[in-house]
């Protein structure tokens, strides 16, 4: 039995790095006071415990799978989650507010890359230097999309192209998006909360908001019982639900695969839209079909909401403290200048780009902007964990924005991530601004036409001017 416990214990330590969070959070009043989330924390502490070899037996890829599953269940069990009852806290209409966020990130997507090319191309005119323009544009894979796709994408540049540590610059890029995230995003998450400009007022800045426990007193209730605990406990009958879906999803892929293994279109090898890889793509609309079904057979008594966002939001913690300790800084030191300028340059342009389309948003702009800039520098789960802090218990239709987010990126970017990303060296500088700069202005001049759509019955037009963020 004994080869059995490695993951496990993998696992155990993910949840140990976050009781060492939460404590230290607690304890330690300048992490108190800026709100560093615990998942943070912990990460960092896992990682520098591990860079450090004070973990023997593991290292970073023993937590690479564990990190990719919680992604997974965090979307899938926010997607079993039904909507909120509370109307005051809704931003419109889901689809509405989805389309937002899908613009930010698509936008950001070609502009990144585009200022990432041109500050390597103007760094190496300054300086004489000879640094690939490469190793600047695939910042956006890092940001955007995070270290999974950079190590893609640069894996596929170093091998097939020539470009030189592309995959290794590709995880710096993406592991400082993360630091940029939180230490951008939490501050103005703070800001935010402390002028009282969220909307869900759960989220003050309490004293058991800032100390990350709840006092006695003040101990909020979550969630319901289900079923009776001599039959099955309530928890558990929650995670079967998901197991269900995890299931239906895996069979799913398994049997289309083959389908479409040979269905090449165009050249374009469609197999990867149902590679293991977009699992929660999947899975996302298996849990939104489920969900309906609940409802449309008068079943949703049977299931309990307040325990799905528990799961979502424990998910979440356990994605960042693994993604954290996940990932390897392969510290390029010729390179930190060129790599300095093109992050510091990339997140003022996200930063300002995710404040001036949020704010165009209307209701809700704000929990938009601070989760599109969380999506933008990290990955998704970031912009989640970013969200909860303006979003404490998930009660805002931002959740599940940014899971129809998640849907629509593949279908909007489609020809960027699955046509023209993987050969990018090949396009020459020129073809690559136009096409990755010439996807973002086309976003960007579609801007208009979404701010005229008619806002949801009972709501008030939409004056950008006079919603500032």
């Amino acid at each position: 039995m004994g080869s059995t416990f490695h993951g496990v214990i993998a696992f155990a330590l993910l949840a140990s790095m976050l009781l060492c969070g939460s404590l230290l959070r607690n304890r330690i009043s300048l992490l108190r006071n800026s709100l560093v989330p615990a998942s943070i924390i912990g990460g960092l502490l896992g990682f520098t415990l591990l860079s450090l070899g004070l973990i023997p037996g593991f290292e970073a890829t023993d937590f690479t799978a564990l990190t990719f599953h919680f992604f997974t269940l965090s979307f899938m069990s926010l997607c079993l989650t039904g909507n909120s009852k509370d109307t005051s806290l809704s931003g419109g209409s889901i689809v509405r507010g989805g389309l937002w966020l899908t613009l930010i990130w698509t936008i950001s997507l070609g502009l990144q890359g585009v200022i990432g090319y041109a500050v390597i191309a103007a760094y190496d005119a300054l300086t004489g230097a000879s640094v690939s323009e490469w190793l600047g544009a695939i910042i956006t894979h890092g940001f955007t999309q995070g270290p999974g796709q950079a190590l893609t994408y640069g894996g596929i540049w170093e091998k097939d192209y020539g470009i030189e540590n592309a995959a290794q610059v590709g995880l710096i890029y993406a592991s400082l998006g993360f630091l940029v995230a939180f230490l951008v995003g939490v501050p103005m998450a703070k800001n935010f909360i402390r002028r009282g400009l969220n909307a869900n007022k759960a989220s003050n800045m309490g004293d058991d908001f800032k100390s990350g426990f709840y006092s006695d007193e003040q101990k909020p209730v979550s969630g319901h019982m289900i079923s009776h605990p001599a039959n099955l406990d309530s928890l558990a009958y929650h995670l079967g639900l998901l197991a269900l879906a995890y299931v239906l999803t895996y069979i799913w892929l398994g049997a289309m695969q083959p389908v479409v293994a040979d269905f090449q279109p165009g050249g374009i090898n469609l197999s990867v839209l149902f590679s293991y890889n977009l699992f929660f793509c999947h899975g996302l609309a298996v849990c939104v079909l489920l969900r309906l079904t609940i409802d449309r057979l008068g079943l949703s008594h049977r299931v309990d909401d307040e325990t799905f966002k528990r799961i979502t939001g424990s998910s979440v913690d356990f994605m960042v403290v693994g993604t954290l300790m996940s990932i390897k800084f392969a510290v390029l030191y010729a390179l930190l200048t060129p790599i300095l300028l093109v992050t510091a340059a990339v997140t003022l342009a996200t930063l300002i780009g995710c404040l001036f389309l949020a704010r165009l948003s209307g209701t809700l702009g704000r929990e938009r902007a601070i989760t599109a800039f969380g999506c933008c520098c990290g990955s998704t789960g970031t912009g989640l964990l970013l969200l909860r802090m303006m979003d404490a218990n998930f009660s805002t239709s931002v959740p599940k924005e940014l899971a129809f987010f998640n849907l629509a990126i593949v279908i909007t970017n489609f020809h960027i991530l699955f046509v023209f990303a993987p050969l990018v060296p090949s396009l020459g500088g020129w073809t690559y601004l136009m096409i990755f700069g010439g996807n973002a202005l086309l976003f960007l001049a579609s801007v208009p036409l979404l701010m005229k759509r008619r806002p949801e019955a009972g709501q008030a037009p939409v004056n950008p001017i006079k919603e500032p963020c």
